[in-house]
């Protein structure tokens, strides 16, 4: 016989398994919004004028360079931000994905395909909502009624491993949205090259991305070239990165490269960028360190080769006069305590938080402050 109190605690756990299937379910139409589409916003983090489809990171004539891996993820939204302003006492939002996988096994649909809003409050960018993708298309309120005021800005983060093929913005009819007003001129961006932790993953939204926490944080867009599994100091890649005039070049590839490879790679990418650049700081990153390699004495080998390689390479561009080149060590980029990570290589939230103010401490005395 079951007891009461049993009874209870059972139908309280079903309800909660029950729960998300009426959280996910999907908002009835508001006919009284009016929908703004951004598509011709100047939306931070997409770099390249000449795309092939709205929401790409690289231009349409990569696609006949690179390899297919790289154009095929370049397809993805990762790190682009809507700018925005409004007094509106709602915000909604409605997008269409361009496809229907819209999470993975290590990562969640807040971060693969979700929106992911901010607000400026108290002197800093803080959080409030982020979209739960059930299906390609989604629509979602994203705040409100809250009551009148005046214009905030606010932040989007665009899907991190999913692309968008249409984005729009809705209010109340009567009140408006519109881009905020641009960055202070001569805040010029940072440009990173990386691989899947640069993408995004494991973030569980897109503003928890290390990229994005670097912006906030330094107060700069961030032109996100995290290619999943295919960052590999490529000069097909850097031709397109040195068309682009930013503070600095931010170097991540190690994870997805052999130590030959790295031996091989960095001085072609760098002087590339040094021969194009001048001027530019580059800031060359080490590896992190899987969560689980003090357990593995081959992975911790492996890390160190690659940092070596790196290291080698670092200090024969110094011999040959390139100026302006910087190393940040991999070591201390997820921190020393293992749990910095979702899989032991992709960092969740806390890794992510902790590259990116390793990141942020290495970029600030070359940026000047």
């Amino acid at each position: 016989m079951v007891s009461l109190s049993r009874r209870s605690f059972l139908a309280a756990g079903a309800a909660a398994v029950a729960a998300p299937a009426v959280l996910a379910a999907a908002p009835r139409p508001r006919a009284d919004l009016a929908w703004t589409d951004v598509v011709d916003w100047p939306i931070e983090g997409r770099a390249f004028a000449d795309r092939k489809a709205p929401y790409d990171r690289l231009p349409a004539r990569a696609e006949a360079t690179v390899r297919k891996e790289v154009w095929d993820l370049s397809r993805d939204s990762a790190g682009m931000v809507v700018r925005l302003s409004t007094a509106s006492p709602e915000l909604h939002v409605r997008y269409r994905l361009t496809r229907s996988r819209l999470a993975m096994a290590h990562m969640p649909a807040t971060g693969v395909s979700g929106v992911d809003l901010y607000g400026h409050g108290g002197g800093r960018w803080r959080w409030i909502e982020v979209t739960r993708p059930a299906a390609q298309d989604v629509t979602a309120k994203l705040f409100g009624p809250r009551p009148a005021g005046e214009a905030r800005p606010f932040l989007l983060y665009l899907p991190l491993h999913n692309g968008v093929e249409k984005l729009e913005l809705g209010v109340p009819a009567g009140e408006t949205v519109a881009p905020a007003p641009p960055r202070a001129a001569g805040r010029k961006p940072l440009v990173c090259y990386g691989t899947s932790i640069l993408h995004g993953a494991c973030a569980s939204r897109p503003g928890m991305a290390w990229a994005a926490i670097l912006g906030r944080a330094l107060d700069r867009e961030i032109v996100n070239l995290g290619f999943s599994g295919n960052g590999r100091m490529e000069l097909e890649v850097g031709q397109f990165l040195v068309e682009l005039d930013p503070a600095a070049f931010v170097i991540d590839c190690l994870p997805n490269m052999t130590p030959e490879q790295v031996a091989e790679r960095t001085a072609p990418l760098v002087n590339l960028l040094r021969g194009k650049r001048p001027a530019t700081p580059i800031l060359l990153v080490e590896d992190r360190t899987f969560g689980n390699a003090w357990f593995d004495e081959k992975r911790l080998a492996e890390h160190e080769r690659r940092r070596q390689a790196l290291r080698d390479a670092f200090a024969g561009l110094q011999r040959d006069g390139v100026a302006g080149l910087h190393l940040l060590g991999g070591a201390p980029l997820l921190g020393d305590d293992d749990e910095g990570t979702t899989d032991g290589s992709h960092p969740n939230d806390l890794g992510m938080m902790r590259q990116a103010q390793c990141v942020a401490a290495a970029l600030r005395p070359i940026l000047g402050g």
